[in-house]
């Protein structure tokens, strides 16, 4: 069993593709055993997916998410746009407010989750929003087919099940809900 401290060393590194969305690198490595590999590695900025909570229930939003060709429900989510920057906290109040239009009284951080660490070095913030008010969302053009609804707890574990919420990070999120 390897000991804590044997890592993957870095030996080299190119970028393979850029956009304004993502990075695309490929890193030659040597394993802690002497041997060589090559890592591919995405580069995306951090998120947040929020938890709106109200009533027993949350707020939910779908939109059409292009890569899979259907609609889909999630959590409210997202990242800051090229030329900004502040906290996860910030970032999830706007996304929050973006979105659905609500506005969080508080702000609980429930918990820091990787996208997908297998390949992808994003990471997000899972955040509880309660003592919402509600107003108008301020959607980007990219969300113009967005909508938002309130789904009640019971609701929301039958779209679960019967596959209708399938965003992984939304699950992740409502799992560290579960169990805070």
């Amino acid at each position: 069993m390897p000991e804590i401290g044997d890592e993957i060393r870095q030996l080299s590194t190119r970028e393979v593709y850029r956009s304004p969305w993502l990075r695309l690198r490929e890193d030659e490595v040597e394993f802690p055993d002497g041997s060589l590999g090559r890592y591919s590695v995405v580069d995306k900025d951090d998120f947040v997916v929020v938890l709106a909570r109200e009533d027993d229930g949350f707020w939910l939003v779908q939109q059409y998410r292009y890569p899979v060709g259907s609609r889909q429900w999630e959590f409210p989510q997202g990242g800051w746009p090229a030329g900004h920057a502040g906290t996860p906290a910030e970032l999830a109040q706007a996304e929050l407010r973006e979105e659905t239009g609500l506005r969080a009284e508080r702000l609980q951080h429930l918990g820091r989750l990787f996208a997908g660490y297998g390949f992808c070095s994003q990471g997000y913030d899972v955040y509880l929003a309660t003592g919402l008010t509600h107003g108008e969302p301020e959607r980007e053009s990219t969300e113009a087919d967005m909508v938002h609804a309130w789904r009640s707890d019971a609701d929301l574990r039958d779209m679960l099940r019967r596959g209708e919420f399938a965003d992984a990070h939304s699950i992740a999120a409502l799992a560290l809900f579960d169990h805070a």
